[in-house]
């Protein structure tokens, strides 16, 4: 039914969506293919991407998955469906690739990002440890400025609405090429003398187009237009013309939370929800740890049972 869903999503007035998959469907079934880029605009495919080698995909996903990416990844490149790559980063199994995939990731011109997700203990992990397999958001950060890629030190910013949970880099991109646009940033309108305030007082249009541009919820939205009001409000940065989504590329880490780094101070400023049948809307993290109802766990036994 998932064509369907996307239709009645598409119908509704919702700016943006996207496809959370592991690209089997996708790499399998080139008239599934052909319906999604249908969706388009406003549409993208959040695809499952943790590393380039096969070792670590099993340890992660229980399967050599190399090949469905990569055909995956080419039939959206040949439909030119907008792409995210999405990485979940253990400690010791692929904390050691993250610039290798945000480069593989710049040879796809149908790829708009990559996310980094620290490993998060929600039930599906045999044997996870806390202490050994947790790669927290600083370390994923830390390590993409260390290893000289394109991103530097004040490239990876706190995301205004939840700058303990979600740090993110934009960049222009011209083919494989990019240039971060971050660090122009003035450091005072991000981050204030108080612990986690974020203050754009100083700055009352670059605080509107900042919180718009920067929104997880809008970003094929980032149009030509939206692109250009915001670098006319940094006077550092040259305003190219004829810019769109695909003249962009970001990367993002989002730190989910478990039972091992719950903080109900984050829980409050978390932009992530369900949305349950009722129309209950529950944060992530709060709806894995308490709210997954009966016939969710029932759905998740079958598919583990069946695999």
């Amino acid at each position: 039914e998932i064509l369907e869903i996307l239709a009645a999503a598409k119908r509704r007035p919702i700016r943006h969506v996207m496809l959370n998959t592991n690209g089997i469907r996708i790499a399998e079934d080139s008239e599934f293919v052909g319906r999604l880029a249908e969706l388009r605009p406003g549409f993208e495919v959040y695809l499952q991407f943790d590393s380039l080698r096969p070792a670590a995909l099993v340890n992660l996903r229980g399967a050599d998955l190399t090949r469905i990416r990569r055909t995956a990844l080419e039939n959206l490149e040949r439909a030119g469906i907008s792409t995210t790559l999405v990485v979940v980063v253990k400690q010791g199994v692929n904390d050691d690739e993250l610039q290798a995939i945000v480069d593989h990731a710049l040879e796809w011109r149908c790829v708009r990002g990559v996310v980094f997700q620290p490993v998060q203990d929600a039930g599906r992990n045999d044997g996870f440890d806390a202490a050994t397999d947790r790669f927290p958001l600083s370390a994923i950060r830390r390590r993409l400025i260390d290893a000289g890629g394109p991103f530097g030190e004040g490239d990876i910013i706190p995301l205004p609405c939840n700058p303990e949970s979600i740090a993110i880099g934009y960049a222009l991109r011209k083919g494989s090429t990019i240039a971060p646009v971050t660090s122009f940033f003035p450091r005072e309108l991000l981050v204030e003398a108080l612990p986690n305030a974020i203050t754009f007082e100083k700055y009352p249009d670059l605080h509107k187009q900042v919180l718009e541009f920067f929104s997880l919820a809008t970003t094929e939205c980032n149009n030509e237009r939206k692109l250009a009001e915001l670098l006319c409000c940094l006077p550092e940065v040259p305003l190219p013309t004829g810019l769109g989504y695909e003249d962009t590329f970001r990367v993002v880490i989002v730190e989910f939370m478990d039972a091992h780094n719950f903080c109900l101070g984050r829980v409050k400023r978390s932009c992530i929800h369900f949305v349950t049948p009722d129309e209950t809307i529950i944060p992530f993290e709060t709806y894995n740890l308490f709210y997954r109802d009966a016939a969710a766990r029932a759905r998740m036994q079958r598919s583990l049972e069946g695999s």
